[in-house]
């Protein structure tokens, strides 16, 4: 038996947006620390198939599941073929989320000249979107008196991000969801935390920063002169999926290079 801390101990994990960047990382990451399982979605059935077999080549069984995570229905039926594959998610990573598809093309009217209608997106995925994936992981985790809550936030939830009003609220709103749920769920050995994202290299930042100029001046705003990478992420979102983390609830984590501090 495996005496690494974050030994995943045969645990069967669900990660949502897992057929890139972040959410890819901490499937491999949960393969290479004795997870039982790993349920890898994305919207894309390709992309998480392909992350799927590195799961297995990695030596853990995969289940790659195309799902929306705004649909309620379609994540409870992901849920159920995971517990038909694996009996149980004692982890959920809800990974899954939206700024728009490149970060120089959002929409930069401020929010009193947007419609209702441009809020869907960020409100759907960032917000209604982890709501429908805890709903569902929660009863089998009270049954079990075991389970593991990550929700990936941005650090646009903890300061603010002008022309971003609704992706940050919708990230702050995620993270006051799982500070209640960690109250609530504590009595049934169930954690829930936060890990605040600074700019981190997944497809939509690579394709923003190959923009030399404009890469420069992001990074002005950071500690560390770097951007981060999806294996930054997934070494925390791992710690906090482990038991070497079972005395800490409620929190939200930042891993970003110092663009903004906690107390």
């Amino acid at each position: 038996m495996s005496t690494n801390i974050l030994d995943l101990k045969g645990h069967i994990g669900l990660v949502t947006g897992a057929g890139q960047g972040v959410g890819r990382a901490v499937a491999l990451h949960f393969a290479h620390y004795g997870a039982g399982g790993v349920v890898v979605n994305d919207f894309v059935l390709a992309r998480a198939e392909a992350v799927a077999v590195e799961v297995e080549r990695a030596g853990c069984a995969a289940l790659a599941v195309q799902c929306d995570v705004t649909d309620f229905a379609s994540v409870g039926a992901m849920f159920d073929r995971a517990r038909e594959r694996f009996g149980s998610v004692d982890i959920l990573v809800s990974n899954a989320g939206n700024a728009g598809a490149d970060p120089r093309a959002v929409s930069r009217k401020p929010f009193w000249e947007q419609e209702p209608k441009d809020w869907n997106a960020f409100l759907g995925t960032n917000l209604f979107g982890v709501l429908n994936c805890v709903r569902h992981a929660v009863p089998g985790m009270i049954q079990k008196n075991y389970g593991k809550l990550v929700t990936v936030i941005s650090d646009a939830g903890r300061v603010g991000e002008p022309n971003l009003e609704i992706y940050s609220g919708a990230k702050a709103g995620a993270a006051g969801f799982m500070r209640a749920m960690a109250k609530a769920l504590g009595r049934f050995s169930i954690t829930a935390n936060c890990v605040a994202l600074g700019a981190t290299r997944t497809p939509a930042i690579a394709a923003a920063t190959s923009n030399e100029e404009f890469a420069k001046r992001m990074l002005r705003s950071y500690t560390i002169r770097r951007f981060g990478e999806p294996e930054d992420a997934a070494n925390m979102i791992l710690f906090l999926s482990s038991d070497a983390s079972s005395w800490m609830t409620g929190q939200t984590v930042p891993v970003n290079g110092g663009y903004s501090f906690a107390m």
